[in-house]
């Protein structure tokens, strides 16, 4: 009986040689073992092709970035005469100490960090609740509340009746303008709600139902460490908004000691343009003057988008994930 159960095992059996041949790829084509199949020479054109086109999209949108770095430490005459393309010629640091010699810039600094500190963790602290809520299919009115916040994406009361708002909720000329008219996006709001539907398991809130927790408590203890993805993407989108704020402080705010970085930096920007003597040096030509407002401009620019620069690389691993999460539905 053993000898008939091992010749027929020995006739199921095929050699490692057989099977090895098999395997090995005829020819000198690769062969990926990691996907199973082989790469033709197609295969490596169109690779080297998107290869490229990618390297091509990058220098683009980096080099005017690029450029207006070395254009802020370059001699202008250079700069206007298209000598400066890849390095700085000539370096000079005129136009940053123009800009970081007012004292206002500074204060502005110090107004759009707070605002935009504030401004987030007052977002977060509406919106990841208030998606969570709308996420949550035994919410009754969810479809009712996500029509009335939709609304207000399309039709909005306008300038005149806002600022008619903020001055009888006494929020002319101080720092809640910048934070409380805009505590939550809509946009962001649907983002982080397709987030729950999509990526917390209910599987989770069953777990936690039968270990005793609430829903505030299931919120805080499960939900929200699990959605630091989502809390970066969001979060990053509220920052970068607060920090470029523009127009609230132009119509709103009248007191120069409360004025945000942008509105300052325009300011200046302004001031350097119009050769006057009090904002720009005298005893010097014109065309010096120009050259000093030139570069005036590129450091302003450099300047305002340095904090964004500094904080997006620690943010990016979130931000793919976080982003296409949240787009799977709407």
């Amino acid at each position: 009986m053993r000898e008939g159960r091992k010749a027929v095992k020995e006739q199921h059996m095929v050699p490692r040689q057989q099977v090895a041949a098999r395997v090995q790829p005829a020819g000198d084509i690769p062969f990926n073992k990691h996907v199973g199949q082989r790469r033709t020479t197609s295969d490596w054109v169109v690779d080297i092709a998107m290869w490229c086109l990618v390297v091509i999209i990058v220098l683009i949108v980096l080099y005017p970035l690029w450029f207006v770095v070395i254009a802020s430490f370059s001699n202008q005459t250079y700069v206007a005469a298209g000598k400066v393309t890849l390095w700085p010629i000539d370096v000079t640091l005129s136009g940053y100490s123009h800009v970081f010699g007012n004292a206002r810039v500074w204060a502005g600094y110090k107004n759009t960090l707070i605002y935009s500190v504030v401004g987030t963790a007052l977002n977060l602290i509406v919106t990841m609740p208030a998606a969570f809520a709308l996420s949550r299919r035994e919410f009754p009115m969810r479809r009712i509340a996500m029509f009335l916040f939709t609304f207000t994406m399309y039709f909005a009361g306008g300038l005149i009746p806002n600022y008619i708002l903020f001055k009888q909720l006494n929020l002319l000329n101080s720092m809640w303008v910048f934070i409380l008219p805009g505590a939550l996006s809509v946009w962001n709001l649907i983002i982080a709600r397709s987030f729950f539907e999509t990526s917390i398991p209910e599987d989770l809130h069953d777990a936690a139902q039968l270990d005793g927790l609430g829903d505030f408590s299931y919120f805080l203890k499960v939900v929200i460490p699990l959605s630091s993805a989502i809390i970066a993407v969001i979060g990053l989108y509220y920052f970068v908004g607060h920090w470029n704020d523009y127009f609230t402080g132009l119509v709103f705010i009248r007191d120069d000691a409360k004025q945000p970085l942008q509105n300052i930096l325009q300011s200046i920007l302004l001031g350097s343009q119009t050769q006057t003597t009090g904002q720009i040096s005298s005893g010097i030509s014109a065309q010096q003057q120009q050259q000093l407002a030139d570069q005036i401009k590129y450091g302003v620019i450099i300047v305002s988008t340095l904090p964004l620069l500094i904080i997006y690389p620690f943010l990016q691993k979130y931000f793919n994930k976080g982003v296409m999460i949240g787009a799977v539905k709407g």
